[in-house]
């Protein structure tokens, strides 16, 4: 393993280049959490390696030397990290924006306080719904009141607190509830992000998938709450990728703002590339994060638009969406280079059209939580 580097700036000649303004660290991909929702890979269980605090402490110096401006922590679940309050005054003191993106499982008044110490910005607490048996459903394990201990402690300490809701098929129809819950708990702010279909909310996307009417009750019921309470509660309704005749603009483009490290220490482009087939993704134990960002085959593959195929590069939008999601064009398609199939100009746009109605005929087979069991039985082969 190579040894620790000092933080380098990019080079005049990679000057084309922007730099990261968003820095993910996913310090672990241990969680006591098993939602069947969870966007780490599900081969998580063979993928144990955790980088040390020395290393975590590397990246960070080099990332905010690049121009890194924002940190998230995440995993799995971060606080299961002995060293994440070490972290996050490393991060203070390099000058970031530090967030920390939690379930709220061993988040203890001990360790809120020394997470405040430490110059800890923001917290983003997870809930999988309003009512105590769908959340603790979805997340297999019996965390809902332990939820909302954690947020009354977030306001206790006086963190700006984002509430975060994953939304499908089983919880759409409480929107509402959800909403009131985060006015009761004083959020900042609501993050309502309809269900990706990556790592493991594609294992069970049938399950997960909702309705057009679902979807369409749902977003009026947002705009009704949001006319109602105003800045109260910002409230953010990411719109579901499957029921779109455009796709979203993914990260802001391939290696545009957004950098994430694995816990083993793999720099990613986006959060599932892990999975895309022809990548040689980098490690930062082996080469200087300027070079990985700058330089990679990873980080260059899907960047600008001289990857597009038709119909992406004659279109007039290309400079909005990027050409979609490379993971979803990947999943979908079978290759990473095609237009993202959400789009109605793509040719395979009936394959998410096929994908929603067929949806209820592959609920006979059961629902799979993130565990490691039925992570080793997704991949017996690695």
């Amino acid at each position: 393993m190579a040894g620790l580097s000092e933080a380098v700036v990019p080079s005049v000649a990679d000057a084309a280049v922007p730099p990261p303004l968003w820095l993910l660290a996913e310090l672990t991909y241990r969680c006591p959490l098993h939602c069947v929702f969870c966007y780490n890979p599900t081969q998580h269980a063979r993928l144990q390696a955790e980088m040390s605090t020395a290393q975590w402490v590397d990246v960070m110096r080099q990332a905010r030397a690049l121009g890194a401006a924002q940190l998230g922590f995440s995993g799995g679940e971060p606080l299961l990290r002995d060293d994440l309050e070490e972290l996050v005054q490393e991060a203070r003191h390099l000058g970031f924006y530090t967030n920390l993106i939690t379930s709220g499982v061993g988040l203890t008044e001990a360790r809120a306080r020394r997470l405040k110490d430490a110059g800890l910005d923001h917290v983003q607490l997870s809930f999988q719904d309003s009512t105590r048996e769908l959340n603790d459903f979805l997340s297999h394990t019996k965390t809902f009141d332990l939820k909302q201990r954690v947020a009354r402690l977030i306001k206790q300490h006086d963190w700006p607190m984002v509430l975060n809701c994953v939304l499908h098929r089983h919880n759409l129809p409480h929107v509402d509830k959800i909403i009131e819950m985060a006015l009761a708990l004083d959020a900042e702010f609501l993050e309502l992000a309809n269900t990706q279909y990556y790592g493991w909310a594609w294992t069970n996307r049938d399950h997960l998938m909702p309705t057009h009417a679902q979807l369409i009750e749902a977003e009026a019921v947002v705009q009704r709450y949001r006319a109602e309470f105003g800045t109260r509660c910002r409230i953010l309704f990411v719109v579901p990728d499957y029921f779109e005749e455009r796709p979203k603009a993914c990260m802001n483009g391939w290696g545009s703002v957004f950098l994430a490290i694995a816990p083993d220490g793999v720099a990613l482009p986006c959060h599932n590339a892990r999975n895309l087939p022809g990548l040689q993704l980098p490690r930062v134990q082996d080469q200087s994060l300027a070079d990985i960002w700058a330089r990679s085959q990873a980080f260059n593959a899907y960047r600008g638009e001289a990857w597009m195929q038709a119909p992406c590069r004659d279109c007039d939008e290309r400079h909005k969406d990027f050409g979609g999601c490379r993971c979803q064009a990947f999943q979908i398609t079978g290759d990473a280079a095609q237009a993202d199939p959400v789009c109605s100009k793509s040719p395979h746009h009936d394959k998410v059209v096929r994908l929603v109605r067929q949806a209820p005929a592959g609920r006979e087979q059961p629902i799979i939580f993130r565990t490691d069991a039925a992570s080793r039985a997704l991949h017996p082969e690695n």
